[in-house]
């Protein structure tokens, strides 16, 4: 098979289980804590924490674009999972265990987000993290990041990185 002049070879090893993307997910949530609407809402409690200590659900309602009993609810939830710190109609804190869980949540957003810039994709940045985010594995994670040291430690190859994508995206 030739794809935008490659040759594509698809080789099946007989010694490979191989699933449809929703296998493997579920594969994943096995072992999972939180869904990927909890890592959401955890993700910008923890951003709205970062800027003034705390949050309340009308803030993060608008944050997130959802009616405020739908935060309240998830926020319940997060609080039985020892994550928050939530009395009704009180200011909601994190715990330190929510606190940590949410320090990954916004690294693994951003260090995705600087990848996708890093391949100057720009249309529908935001989505595309989103898209991404709950599908990614620690160690591709950490090597992602490491890549985008590299290239940032490394100007002139950033740049031949830009200069490739942008002759080839024509």
């Amino acid at each position: 098979m030739i794809v935008n002049n490659y040759k594509v070879v698809i080789l099946l090893n007989k010694k490979e289980e191989y699933c449809t993307v929703r296998g493997y997910e579920l594969q994943r949530r096995e072992n999972k804590l939180l869904s990927h609407s909890m890592e959401d809402y955890l993700e910008m409690i923890y951003r709205q924490c970062l800027m003034e200590g705390y949050t309340r659900i009308n803030t993060l309602s608008d944050q997130l674009n959802v009616q405020a009993s739908s935060a309240s609810k998830m926020v319940q939830k997060l609080t039985k999972l020892g994550l928050l710190s939530y009395k009704k109609y009180g200011i909601i804190h994190l715990t330190e265990k929510g606190r940590s869980i949410g320090e990954f949540l916004l690294y693994r957003h951003n260090t995705l987000k600087e990848f996708l810039k890093l391949l100057t994709v720009d249309s529908n940045l935001l989505s595309q993290t989103e898209a991404l985010e709950h599908n990614i594995n620690w160690d591709t994670l950490k090597r992602l990041d490491l890549l985008i040291q590299f290239f940032h430690e490394e100007p002139q190859l950033n740049e031949r990185l830009k200069n490739f994508i942008n002759e080839r995206s024509k």
